[in-house]
C-alpha cells in the first residue's frame, strides 16, 4: 500500500486538475430552484404533491385541524371554522394563498415543519388563480382515492403533435418534446459519439467501452451506428450481469440469513437463473409468474423451481429463545410486502395493522393477500436448546459441466496446501518445543470421578464401560437428567470437567442421543457434603464455564431451561470445564452429587456417553481446548512416548499452530467452496398439501389471531380470474393479466429511473395517493402499453429509451436551464449520474484490465479491508478469494447482510435485509478515501499502470492520451494533457529519489509491475493511474 506521503501527493494532484471534480452531484441531481410556474398548473401533477407532503398531516382523513380538510375537493372548497380558504380565480383573496406565502398577519403555514419553496408557493398560486381545477376523482367521501389514476388501466395515449417533428426518433421523443415546448424549453444537441457509446455501455451493460469499439463507432458513418451499437450490448452476456443488480436489490438477495447471527445460506443459483433468465430475454410475464410460482408449474422444470428462490431471499432468525411461528409469520408478510412493492408498486404493508391511511386497502384486504404465502413448508425449525438453524425446503442440483474446471482447480489448491501442512519443517519443529513448553506448564492434573452412584431420572440404562465414563442407552425420552453421586479425598477443587464423548452405539457415531447425534446440557448443579455427613449438602457456585464445542457452556449455568451448552452433530470427543468461584471440598473427604439436566425443546437431545473429572490446579480452563488424550501425551515425558504419541501430538500442533492459521483459513474456505461446487443446493419454494389456515392478525400480532380469510386480491384492482387456482400461481397469473393498471407501469417506470436518474413517478415504491405524481403521465401510459405490445420484452424497452433523441442529448447545464430545470424532471438534458456502487468498482477493474470475465457459481470473496467482519456476531471468517475470482463482477461477491462489502456500502448500496427499490444517492468525504485507498481500487490503479507499460511503451504524452482514453472514452485536451504529464514528471522524480515508497507503490498489492520494468516509473505511473479512476468523469456517465 502506498506510503502517507504518496497519498497526501495523490490528493494534492487531484484538487490541483481542474478535470477532476470529486463526487460531485450529478446535474440532474441538484436541489431545487424556484422556477417559473407553468402556463397551466395540473392539481394531480403541481398541487396534490405538496398537499401530501405538507398539509395531509393536519388536514387530511385522519385529522382536521380547525376543520379544514385538504384532500377532498367539496370539503376543501366548503372550508373550515375561520370559513372559505380558497378563492377560485383570486389567489390574492384566498386565505389558502395567505398563509402559505406569508401574506399580511396571518399565521403561515405549514404551522409545523419545513416552509413550501417560492416555486411552491408560485404553483399554488396560480392554480388558484386558474380556478383552483380540481378532478372530480377527489370529490367523493373517504374512498375518493379509488380512482386515484395508477388504479385505473393505461390506455394508450396518441403521441403527441410537436413544433419539431424533425427531432422526435421515436413516440417517447414525441411526449418529452410536447412537454418542454409547453414550458417554453428546447433539448440540447445529441452527445458526442465518445460519450454515447460511453453511456449507452455502462447503461446497458454496466462496463465502459473497449477503445477498439470506441475506435469501430467512430468510424461507421452510416446512419444506424449507434442503433448497431446498442443491439451488440443488447446481446452480450454482460446485459444480464448488470441488470440482474436492481433486480437482486428488489428481491433482497443476500449469501447470509440476517439477524443476529447471519449465518451462511446456499442461493447463488437462483442469482445465476435471473442473469440468464435476463439474457435470454425472457418475456416479464413469464419472469414473474416462474419467480413467485415456478414449482407449481405442471411438470415444472428445474430452473423454474430454482426460480422461486426469490421468496426464500426472506431473513431466518436463528437467535435463541425465538418462536419459530413468528419469524414464518414475518417471512411471509415480507413476501407480501416485497411482492405488493415490486409489482404494484404499492405501500399495502401499511395495511398490516389497520386499514390503510390513504389509499383503498384494507386490513382484511391484506391478510387475504397474505394467504396466497402463507401456504409453504416452514423455514425454521427448533434444535437444540437456543439454537436454530434453516432448513428447507432445498433442492440439491447436479453439478454444472461449467463448474468441473473450477472445482479441479480447487481440489489441486487443497491438495497442494494439505500437503504444506503436513510437511514438517525446522521452523516447525522449533515451535511445536516452545508450544510444548508453554502449553505443558498451563495444564493441570485431572482425577477422574468414579461413581457410587449414577441414575436417569427418565429411565436410560446407564452402563459403566471399562474407562471410566458413562454410557447412556435403553430408553430415549425427550428430556433426561443424569444424577452421578462420588467421592473424593481432595480438597481445594478449583474445578469440575465434563466430557463428551463419541460412541458407535450413538447416531452418526457422536455424542449425543438425538436423530443427529446432539445433545443440550440445560443445567449443571454440583452438591457438596462432607463425607460422614451426607445431609450437609452446600451447592457449588461456578464462576465461569469453557467448552471446546458448541455454544457458550456458561448457558448451563443461567438456570434457563429455555438454554443451554449445544454441541450439534459432532462425531469427535469435546469437553466443558466448569470455574468454581472458590475452592471447594472438605478435610475427610468430600460427596459430590452432579446434576446434569437435558431439558431442551428439542427431544432427545441428551447427553449419550459422558465422563467427570476434577482438579485442583491454577488456571484449570485455559487447557480446555486441548483434548484429554493429547493432554495425556504432554503429560508424558518425551523419552517415555510412542511413536504413536509423537505423531498424535505433532498432528495436533499443525492443526493449532499459529504460524499455519492462514493455510488452515484458506483450506477451510477451499472446503466449503468445493462441497458447493460439487453438490450445489439453493433454497425454493414448496408449497403444502393442505392449505394452512390464515387469519387477519389484530395489529398485526401473530399471538392475536383475528377473522379467517382466504387467499384474494385488492378490491380497487382488477378481479381474480375465477379460471385459476387461490394459489400462488393464479396470483402470478392475476399479476401479469393484462387489465392490471400497476404492473407494466410500475416496471416501466424502475427501467426509466436506471436510466435518468429517477422515474416518471419519482416514488418509485409508492404509486398510491401519498406518492408523487408523474412528471409525463402520457408518456408512462404509453410505455406501459408499448411494453404488453412488445408481448413484455424488456430488451425491446431498453432499446427504446437508449435510441430515442431524449436519452442521446448531451448533458452540460446553463445556469438558466438549471433555474428552468432543475432537476432533469423535464428532461431538458441528457442523463447524467455517478455509477451505482457495483459499476464504480466494475469500471475500476475494466479499465484496469484486471476483470474476470467468468461468470456465474458461488459468490466470491475480493479484496476488501481487514477485520470488516469482526463485528459481526460468529466466527465466520472472510477469506479473500485466490486468482481471477478476487476480480470478478460486483454482482457475484458475497453479501452478508450484517457486514456487506464496504466498498458497495459507501456508495450507497443497501444491507438487503428488505427491500430496496432505488438507492438515494449521497456525498461524503469516505466516497473519495475508498476509492482513492482501499485495496482492490488501488490494485485496479496499479493494474491501469501495468496496462500502459504494455500497451502505450512510446512517449509520456502518448502514454497519457492512452490511458485517459480507457477512462472516459475520449482525448484529453491540450491543459488535461499538460497537467497529467507534469503530474508524471513531478511523480517520477519523487520516486526515483524514495526507492521505499516507490517499492510500497508498486509493490503493495496484488498487481506486480511488468517483469524488468523501472520501480520508480511504474510506482509514479500508478499514482497518475489513481487520479485518473478518481477523475469525476470517470465514475460517472452522460
Amino acid at each position: 500500500m502506498k506510503t502517507g506521503e504518496a497519498m497526501r501527493r495523490t490528493i494534492f494532484s487531484l484538487v490541483s486538475l481542474p478535470l477532476t471534480v470529486f463526487f460531485v452531484w450529478a446535474v440532474g441531481m441538484v436541489g431545487p430552484a424556484a422556477q417559473k410556474s407553468p402556463s397551466q398548473v395540473d392539481f394531480t401533477r403541481d398541487i396534490q404533491p405538496i398537499f401530501q407532503a405538507s398539509c395531509y398531516g393536519c388536514h387530511g382523513p385522519e385529522k382536521q385541524t380547525s376543520g379544514f380538510r385538504l384532500d377532498n375537493k367539496a370539503l376543501a372548497l366548503k372550508g373550515g371554522l375561520f370559513g372559505v380558504a380558497i378563492i377560485p380565480g383570486n389567489a390574492q383573496e384566498s386565505p389558502l394563498y395567505r398563509r402559505v406565502a406569508g401574506v399580511g398577519d396571518e399565521t403561515p403555514m405549514p404551522a409545523k415543519g419545513k416552509r413550501l419553496t417560492p416555486a411552491q408557493v408560485a404553483l399554488i398560486r396560480a392554480w388558484v388563480d386558474q380556478g383552483a381545477s380540481w378532478p372530480e376523482e377527489f370529490s367523493g367521501g373517504p374512498a375518493e382515492s379509488r380512482k386515484h389514476w395508477a388504479y385505473v388501466k393505461p390506455k394508450r395515449p396518441d403521441a403527441p403533435k410537436v413544433q419539431d417533428p424533425s427531432w422526435v426518433r421515436n413516440p417517447i421523443d414525441s411526449f418529452v418534446l410536447a412537454r418542454l415546448e409547453k414550458e417554453g424549453l428546447r433539448p440540447l444537441p445529441e452527445a458526442s459519439k465518445e460519450t454515447l457509446i460511453r453511456r449507452a455501455s455502462l447503461d446497458l451493460i454496466g462496463l465502459p467501452p473497449s477503445l477498439a469499439e470506441i475506435d469501430a463507432f467512430l468510424a461507421d458513418r452510416s446512419p444506424d451506428a449507434y442503433e448497431k451499437v446498442v443491439d451488440r450490448l443488447l446481446a452480450s452476456p454482460h446485459y444480464g450481469e448488470r441488470w440482474a443488480r436492481p433486480w437482486l436489490d428488489l428481491v433482497r438477495y443476500a449469501d447470509t440469513n440476517g439477524y443476529e447471527k447471519d449465518d451462511r445460506r446456499s442461493i447463488w443459483p437462483y442469482r445465476d437463473w435471473l442473469i440468464e433468465a435476463l439474457n435470454k430475454d425472457m418475456p416479464f410475464d413469464q419472469f414473474t409468474i416462474e419467480q413467485i410460482a415456478g414449482d407449481l408449474l405442471p411438470n415444472a422444470t428445474l430452473d423454474q423451481r430454482i426460480a422461486t428462490g426469490l421468496h426464500r431471499n426472506t431473513m431466518i432468525n436463528e437467535e435463541g429463545g425465538v418462536d419459530p411461528e413468528e419469524f414464518r409469520v414475518a417471512a411471509v408478510l415480507d413476501r407480501v410486502d416485497t411482492t405488493a412493492t415490486v409489482w404494484l408498486g404499492t405501500t399495502l404493508h401499511c395495511a398490516q395493522c389497520h386499514n390503510h391511511k390513504f389509499d383503498p386497502f384494507s386490513q382484511e384486504e391484506y391478510y387475504r393477500f397474505s394467504a396466497f404465502f402463507n401456504n409453504t413448508e416452514e423455514e425454521v425449525e427448533l434444535f437444540a436448546g437456543s439454537e436454530r438453524g434453516s432448513r428447507g425446503p432445498n433442492l440439491s442440483l447436479p453439478a454444472p459441466r461449467a463448474l468441473a474446471a473450477h472445482r479441479k482447480q480447487v481440489e489441486d489448491q487443497i491438495a497442494s496446501l494439505e500437503a504444506e501442512l503436513d510437511t514438517p519443517t525446522p521452523q516447525l519443529d522449533a515451535e511445536q518445543l516452545e508450544w510444548e513448553k508453554e502449553t505443558k506448564s498451563a495444564t493441570v492434573s485431572w482425577f477422574p470421578l468414579d461413581p457410587i452412584r449414577v441414575t436417569s431420572a427418565a429411565g436410560a440404562t446407564l452402563t459403566r464401560p471399562n474407562d471410566g465414563s458413562i454410557l447412556a442407552g435403553g430408553k430415549n425420552v425427550e428430556h433426561d437428567t443424569y444424577i452421578f453421586t462420588a467421592r473424593t479425598v481432595k480438597n481445594g477443587i478449583s474445578a469440575v470437567r465434563l466430557e463428551a464423548l463419541s460412541d458407535p452405539s450413538l447416531a452418526h457415531k457422536g455424542v449425543g442421543r438425538s436423530p443427529d447425534g446432539s445433545f443440550t446440557l440445560t443445567g449443571f448443579e454440583v452438591e457438596i457434603a462432607p463425607e460422614g455427613n451426607p445431609e450437609g449438602l452446600q451447592p457449588v457456585k461456578f464462576a465461569d464455564a469453557v467448552s471446546q464445542h458448541g455454544s457458550s457452556v456458561k448457558r448451563a449455568l443461567d438456570e434457563d431451561p429455555a438454554s443451554g451448552w449445544s454441541v450439534r452433530g459432532l462425531q469427535q470427543d469435546t469437553q466443558a470445564i466448569f470455574l468454581a468461584e472458590k475452592p471447594f471440598g472438605f478435610e475427610g473427604g468430600t460427596r459430590l452429587t452432579i446434576r446434569l439436566k437435558q431439558e431442551s425443546a428439542s427431544a432427545q437431545h441428551v447427553i449419550g456417553r459422558f465422563r467427570l473429572a476434577i482438579t485442583s490446579g491454577k488456571e484449570p480452563g485455559k487447557s480446555v481446548r486441548i483434548p484429554v488424550g493429547v493432554q495425556t501425551v504432554l503429560n508424558t515425558a518425551r523419552e517415555e512416548r510412542s511413536p504413536q504419541q509423537e505423531e498424535v501430538l505433532r498432528a495436533y500442533f499443525r492443526s493449532v499452530a499459529p504460524s499455519r492459521n492462514p493455510i488452515r483459513e484458506r483450506l477451510a474456505a477451499l472446503r466449503s467452496l468445493w462441497s458447493e461446487l460439487a453438490a450445489p443446493a439453493t433454497m425454493v419454494m414448496k408449497e403444502l398439501p393442505e392449505a394452512r389456515k390464515t387469519h387477519v392478525l389484530i395489529r398485526g400480532s401473530f399471538l392475536n389471531k383475528g377473522k379467517e380469510v382466504g387467499p384474494g386480491v385488492p378490491a380497487i384492482l382488477h378481479p381474480f380470474p375465477k379460471d385459476q387456482p387461490a394459489n400462488r400461481l393464479g396470483l402470478a397469473r392475476w399479476l401479469v393479466d393484462p387489465e392490471n393498471p400497476l404492473v407494466a407501469r410500475v416496471t416501466m417506470n424502475r427501467i426509466w429511473m436506471h436510466y435518468f436518474g429517477r422515474g416518471i413517478v419519482e416514488t418509485s415504491e409508492d404509486f398510491g395517493v401519498q406518492g408523487h405524481a408523474p412528471t409525463h403521465p402520457d408518456l408512462l401510459d404509453w410505455l406501459a402499453t408499448e411494453f404488453v405490445r412488445q408481448k413484455w420484452s424488456q430488451k425491446a424497452m431498453h432499446r427504446l429509451i437508449v435510441t430515442s433523441a431524449s436519452y442521446r442529448q448531451s448533458s452540460p447545464v446553463t445556469p438558466e436551464r438549471l433555474a428552468q430545470d432543475p432537476d432533469n424532471r423535464l428532461l431538458s438534458r441528457g442523463p447524467r449520474a455517478r455509477l451505482e456502487a457495483e459499476l464504480i468498482r466494475d469500471n475500476a477493474l475494466a479499465i484496469s484490465g484486471l476483470l474476470s470475465p467468468k461468470m456465474f457459481g458461488p459468490s466470491v470473496f475480493p479484496l476488501q479491508p481487514e477485520g470488516v467482519w469482526n463485528l459481526v456476531y460468529n466466527d465466520d471468517k472472510w477469506i479473500t478469494s485466490l486468482g481471477e475470482d478476487r476480480y470478478r463482477r460486483g454482482v457475484y461477491t458475497f453479501w452478508r447482510r450484517t457486514a456487506p462489502y464496504p466498498a458497495f456500502m459507501t456508495f450507497d448500496a443497501p444491507s438487503r435485509e428488505t427491500i430496496c427499490t432505488r438507492r438515494v444517492p449521497t456525498n461524503t468525504p469516505l466516497q473519495a478515501l475508498t476509492t482513492l485507498n482501499d485495496p482492490a481500487f488501488f490494485d485496479a490503479a496499479r493494474g491501469l499502470a501495468r496496462r500502459v507499460f504494455r500497451e502505450a511503451p512510446g512517449d509520456t504524452k502518448s502514454a497519457v492520451i492512452h490511458a485517459f482514453r480507457l477512462c472516459t472514452a475520449r482525448c484529453p485536451d491540450e491543459k488535461e494533457l499538460e497537467r497529467l504529464v507534469k503530474l508524471f514528471d513531478q511523480e517520477l522524480e519523487h520516486f526515483n529519489g524514495d526507492a521505499k515508497a516507490a517499492k510500497d507503490v508498486a509493490l503493495g498489492g496484488g498487481v506486480k509491475p511488468p517483469k524488468d520494468s523501472d520501480i520508480a516509473r511504474f510506482a509514479a505511473w500508478t499514482i497518475v493511474a489513481n487520479v485518473l479512476l478518481n477523475l469525476d468523469e470517470t465514475l460517472t456517465k452522460g
